[in-house]
């Protein structure tokens, strides 16, 4: 008689831990053609129930460990799959493989020794056909790559990196970029992406800011929304359509504001802080899309690292949120349990804190999870946790329909790789993610009729800057070569290196050396020669891969104690600027930056962050007119790093001053100028009272008060004026950006409902108390006009 799969599981799950082994009878026997996990027409949970009914514990510990550092063990002496030795090191299958367009995993420089998309292919194929036809259960396997703002892969198309896409204020642009992403990614048999990071970066010091949305909860939760609907579709039954990847939401949580602003440093933040900042964008990406799988953060929130917080994982991810998916450790993070933050005496021990907590599968290595299979013998591990997290991992599987597709085609993949329109994509972002701080008329710049000399000069003038976690493309324009195919006859374009920031830009390069600043004086004294017979002066300024990046070891730091240009590039500024020229700056950086004087001095200013693949071409066309900048700042610009922690949405006693120094932010939240000018009205609402669960319309007359098309964000900011508990000063609520024609007016509307007025009261309960609120509109947190509306009972 054949007991259905349930009865099996509920009877394997009661078998004492001590009788588990791989040489269970049961599990042993051969599988027949019949069974329900390979009948692609079964419920998927009936699928998972009965597959994990068959299998061994050894085979249930490989589904939740990784293969990545490791690559080399199953690999051949060319650097491509081995099945013998697969089947010697990993004969019970493999859960997940890291990142197959890497040839050996984390060396330097990764991407430039990578795989192409056949190569990529190539092994995928090979591994999914050795896990299907050479193991005994034939469980395919889960490949990941990362993708945050473009695959980082070997010929993908490279996009603008997190932090200016926020710039863009553009969901829409967020969705349409991922699904280009997703499809580059899944086209190479890879069904897992690990995007998009919706931490709230409160701290610039901090290297990873530059992977992010920015400061504002809200705004990094819209184009969190965003980015998985691109990456996996708007489908929140959660099974792949083709051309999608599941996303990973990174990183639950207090990453964005660690103690002393250095990566993995204590979240010295209270629960109350957590709630209503650092929670909301992961709550709206759980409770508005189909997200499969969420990556606990490095670091401890109230002396509890994340990946052993049951609090966190459990009771707020999957209580509260109803989160069904896989919970995933960033690397190595189970290791540090024990390693760093002496949480555990061993391995071991994290694992079994790990798992506890809600953890379902050990990346990228499964060093920890490894030594489950001892645990649950000496019944220091239920095997019902282990089960649990199998059925999870087992479950997106079943969910990519890799058990019914896990093969790539490479032809098909070459074709829709960096193709026409993902270039056309990258340019776009790149022209709708540049943020105009500073004009005195000097930009649009004119070619007219008497050819004049450019001097295009700086550190990023000749490189096209990408960002961390980076892919190469086929083709980068840097910032000189954009403007000469501009240009062409029509200007004289000079150009001086000016200094050189770091010896090399080699994001993965433990090491990090500046340059010397004796030659960067003869890089300085040659540019200021060069300048001498220019009209203008572009100069470009700011980071390096290597100055602003993520910190992941003692040995290979990323984050700064200072917002202050790096070396002798202040230096290169005041020597162009005594010559007198227009200067425009354009910054191609990681962080906000410290540019008090050259914020008075310079003649234009342009906030680019990286640009990708084609951030060359979209500076010249913001230089020259052909686009109107339409970026905001999604973070504040400190005077300097004494003023941090400096955001917008600050409590009504911070900001009280400084002797001798200015208060005020550099440039505030929100902010960004075009060629255009705009003018906005006060917010009119539909009604000036409503009830604690109703909601008001909120309409804003904005018009174009010059003679040429731009683009404003209208942005919402709401205040409770008196509360139970201190709240922001200010809170963004909603914005909208949009194209208006030249003398053109337009109402832009909003509805306001309980999420814009809500907050956790002191019984740490979220409500909506009524009382007198500010309704703020404007085009910056720092240029508002306000109405009143008032809930009732």
């Amino acid at each position: 008689m054949k007991l259905p799969a349930l009865v099996l599981l509920l009877c394997a799950a009661s078998v004492p831990a001590t009788a588990i082994s791989s040489s269970n009878a049961f599990a042993q026997t051969a599988v027949p053609a019949s069974a329900t996990y390979k009948n692609p027409d079964a419920p998927i949970a009936a699928r998972v129930d009965d597959l994990l009914a068959r299998m061994t514990l050894e085979e249930k510990i490989a589904q939740i460990i990784t293969i990545w550092d490791n690559k080399p063990e199953i690999f051949d002496d060319k650097g491509e799959f081995d099945p013998v030795k697969m089947s010697a090191k990993f004969p019970n299958g493999i859960g997940q493989f890291a990142r197959p367009s890497d040839a050996k995993g984390p060396a330097s420089p990764r991407i430039a020794a990578g795989r192409d998309v056949r190569g990529t292919i190539r092994l995928v194929n090979a591994m999914q056909k050795h896990a299907i036809t050479k193991t005994r259960l034939g469980i395919p396997i889960l490949m990941h790559e990362e993708g945050l703002h473009g695959y980082a892969a070997l010929d993908a198309t490279s996009f603008p990196q997190s932090i200016a896409l926020a710039s863009s204020w553009d969901p829409a642009l967020l969705r349409e970029i991922n699904v280009v992403i997703g499809r580059e990614i899944r086209a190479r048999g890879v069904h897992l992406a690990l995007s998009p990071v919706v931490d709230v970066a409160r701290d610039p010091r901090w290297g990873r800011i530059e992977e992010t949305f920015g400061e504002d909860p809200y705004l990094a939760g819209e184009l969190g929304v965003a980015a998985v609907e691109g990456l996996q579709g708007e489908n929140k039954a959660s099974v792949l359509a083709p051309g999608k990847v599941f996303a990973t939401l990174k990183h639950l949580t207090g990453h964005g504001q660690p103690e002393s602003g250095t990566n993995v440093g204590p979240a010295s933040i209270s629960e109350r802080v957590l709630r209503e900042y650092f929670f909301p964008p992961f709550e709206q990406v759980v409770r508005r899309t189909g997200i499969q799988a969420v990556m606990a953060s490095y670091n401890e929130i109230d002396g509890v690292p994340s990946h052993a917080n049951k609090w966190l994982l459990g009771d707020v991810l999957r209580g509260e949120w109803g989160f069904k998916g896989a919970v995933v450790s960033d690397y190595y993070a189970i290791d540090e349990l024990a390693g760093r933050h002496a949480l555990a005496k061993d391995k071991s021990e994290a694992a079994i804190l790990a798992l506890a907590a809600g953890v379902d599968s050990d990346l990228p290595t499964g060093a920890s999870f490894s030594t489950l299979a001892e645990s649950v013998r000496s019944g220091k591990v239920s095997q019902a946790a282990v089960d649990q997290a199998v059925r999870r991992m087992l479950d997106m599987k079943f969910r990519a329909g890799l058990f019914e597709n896990p093969y790539a085609d490479a032809d098909a993949a070459v074709k829709i790789t960096n193709n026409a329109d993902a270039r056309a994509l990258a340019l776009k972002s790149a022209q709708r993610s540049i943020t105009l701080l500073k004009n005195d008329g000097t930009l649009p710049l004119s070619l007219g009729t008497t050819k004049p000399k450019i001097a295009v000069i700086g550190p990023s003038a000749n490189v096209a800057r990408l960002g961390g976690y980076y892919g190469q493309p086929p083709v980068t324009v840097p910032i000189l070569e954009g403007i000469k195919t501009k240009v062409g006859n029509r200007a004289t374009i000079l150009f001086a290196q000016g200094v050189k920031i770091t010896e090399n830009d080699d994001w993965w390069a433990d090491e990090v050396k500046l340059a010397d600043p004796a030659e960067n004086r003869k890089l300085i004294a040659e540019a200021v020669e060069t300048a001498k017979g220019a009209d203008q002066i572009i100069l470009t300024l700011g980071d390096t891969e290597q100055t602003s990046r993520e910190g992941w070891a003692e040995s290979h730091l990323g984050d700064r104690d200072s917002l202050d240009l790096v070396g002798e590039q202040q230096e290169l500024f005041d020597a162009l600027r005594a010559l007198g020229k227009p200067i425009t700056v354009v910054l191609i950086n990681g962080r906000p930056a410290s540019i008090t004087k050259i914020s008075t001095e310079a003649n234009a200013i342009l906030e680019g962050w990286y640009l990708g693949e084609q951030g060359g071409n979209a500076v010249a066309d913001v230089l020259f007119g052909t686009v109107n900048p339409g970026g905001k700042l999604p973070v504040t610009f400190p005077r300097s790093v004494g003023q941090l922690p400096f955001t917008y949405n600050h409590k009504p006693t911070a900001r009280r001053g400084y002797l001798f120094a200015d208060k005020s932010p550099l440039y505030p939240f929100g902010f960004g100028l075009s060629y255009s000018t705009f003018e906005l009205g006060a917010p009119v609402l539909s009604s000036p009272t409503i009830a604690r669960n109703g909601s008001v319309k909120v309409t804003v007359s904005v018009k174009n008060t010059s003679n040429r098309a731009g683009d404003e964000t209208v942005q919402i900011y709401v205040r409770d004026k008196v509360s139970s508990v201190t709240r922001s000063v200010m809170d963004l609520k909603a914005f909208q950006r949009v194209t208006l024609a030249p003398g053109e007016t337009r109402d832009v509307s909003f509805t306001l409902g309980t999420d814009a007025f809500h907050f956790w009261n002191d019984k740490m309960q979220r409500v909506v108390e009524p009382g007198d609120f500010e309704i703020m509109a404007g085009n910056s947190s720092a240029n508002v006009k306000s109405a009143t509306l008032t809930i009732t009972e």
